[in-house]
């Protein structure tokens, strides 16, 4: 071997976020002038830097070269001892690599955001939203849930009360809301609450909600009742004050049963019936015909009924919640996305790094909807399952246009028989955006980032026997 390095120091301790540096010291110990080129490689590599990528040194000579770990304040950047190499390969001689090896250790950070999902509930004897926490730090999360209001006014039901997440993922938390009073009549009534994410020794972590509380019955029936009670007793009282007076004729009546007719009583002259009409008299009403009756359900004629068609309400789409979020935050960066799940449909819009999907279910996406504002528009490209595939891998379909901000972008098919989503790719005109993809069979991948346009963003699976079942983006 023709060279001799030294690590200095051989091991370092770096904050995600913040950046450290290691000298890297070299001597050519050959008899011929030689170029070096240095490559870091590892679980530590894409985040060191070195620098000057080559040296050339004469024989005898001694030269350095800087390594700069600068690890990102994400969950990759796992917590602990973290080997790292960094390759070097000699121009003259190529097949004598040197790798000097050394250690880097990341210290550990913990960062979490919880949200319900929805932030308001409604019931009339109980609600039932949901609290999904997500650990952004690098090491595994360890909290207990529990919820509170002002009064006392409600009892709660959550489960599980404690959770424990890895780096990078999320967990859910059913809770279910129980108000301590009925409210039999009224209006609906607001219960602001809170749930707190209390992680060991630190502050805990609030969630604020709404559970609206409506009446057992409406106002509308309990007036309805108390009307139909006051017209009854109403009713009654009239009935037993002004009783007619007919018992007496009703037991004058069997003393005369064995006489062939009956006179009428001298104080009472009964009124004749009224006499039938000449129609009613020659023949009883024909039976509407079998005909007749099925012409008259109809949409043919006059008197047939008229089939009402109501409109089917306006889709929430990714655009309309991205430009809900504009018109509060002009200023911001902002993007909005839902997914159409195979079996299942379209689902509602989430925003700004929120789970879209499913996690657990086995089912695949067929189609994302984005909408984007304040980074100049997006563009986006579909990479599906192909059931002719020979390599293994699916295939790409057809770059979408680049679509103005505020306005809905669809990457993939909603048609029962077209394929669903391996992988997507996605761009924007500035700034830069962010995902994790969950993959069936493999989990939640690292977090991808892309600048701008052309730079592309890519969340999946290459493999033709996976599908993508959920993501998050941020911008």
């Amino acid at each position: 071997m023709s060279l001799w390095t030294s690590l200095e120091p051989s091991s370092a301790t770096v904050d995600p976020g913040a950046s450290t540096r290691v000298r890297l010291r070299l001597r050519n110990t050959g008899d011929v002038v030689d170029e070096y080129r240095f490559e870091p490689v590892g679980p530590v590599a894409p985040w060191t830097t070195v620098e000057p990528q080559t040296l050339r040194l004469y024989p005898g000579t001694t030269g350095t070269v800087e390594l700069t770990f600068a690890p990102p304040r994400t969950p990759d950047a796992t917590a602990g001892p973290n080997p790292y190499a960094v390759r070097i390969t000699p121009t003259e001689h190529p097949e004598a690599v040197t790798v000097p090896e050394g250690n880097l250790t990341i210290t550990p950070f913990t960062e979490l955001r919880a949200e319900l999902v929805p932030p308001t509930v409604k019931g009339r004897f109980r609600g039932r939203p949901k609290l999904a926490i997500d650990n952004l730090g690098n090491t595994k999360l360890t909290a207990s849930v529990s919820g509170s209001d002002n009064g006392d006014q409600l009892a709660y039901d959550l489960r599980p009360s404690n959770v424990q997440i890895e780096p990078g993922r999320a967990a859910f938390v059913n809770a279910t809301l129980k108000p301590r009073k009925i409210i039999w009549f009224g209006p609906k009534e607001q219960r602001p609450y809170r749930l707190s994410v209390q992680r060991s020794g630190l502050k805990p972590e609030p969630v604020d909600g709404t559970y609206i509380q409506r009446g057992f019955l409406p106002r509308w029936l309990a007036t309805f009742f108390g009307t139909l009670l006051a017209l009854a007793i109403t009713f009654a009282l009239i009935w037993f004050t002004y009783k007619p007076h007919v018992q007496s004729l009703a037991q004058e009546q069997p003393q005369v049963a064995g006489v062939s007719s009956i006179a009428p009583s001298p104080s009472t002259t009964p009124t004749p019936p009224p006499a039938p009409s000449e129609t009613a008299a020659a023949a009883p009403p024909a039976a509407p015909s079998t005909e007749a009756a099925n012409n008259n359900g109809g949409g043919g004629g006059g008197g047939g009924a008229t089939a009402t068609v109501t409109a089917k309400p306006k889709q929430d789409t990714a655009a309309t919640a991205v430009n809900r979020l504009a018109a509060a935050d002009p200023g911001g960066r902002h993007i909005c996305y839902r997914s159409y799940v195979q079996g299942t449909g379209w689902q509602k819009p989430v925003c700004d790094g929120t789970i879209s999907g499913t996690v657990g279910k086995n089912t695949p996406i067929k189609d994302i909807n984005v909408a984007v504002y304040g980074v100049d528009g997006s563009a986006g490209n579909s990479f599906v399952y192909d059931s002719q595939s020979t390599n293994g891998q699916g295939k790409w379909q057809t770059w979408t246009k680049v679509v103005a901000d505020g306005k809905d972008n669809y990457i993939g098919s909603t048609k029962a028989a077209d394929p669903y989503l391996e992988t997507f790719t996605l761009n924007i005109g500035n700034g830069q955006v962010c995902g994790y993809a969950q993959v069936h069979n493999v989990g939640w991948g690292n977090q991808a980032c892309s600048d701008a346009r052309p730079a592309l963003l890519t969340l999946g699976t290459w493999d033709n026997t996976l599908w993508l079942e959920a993501f998050k983006l941020t911008v």
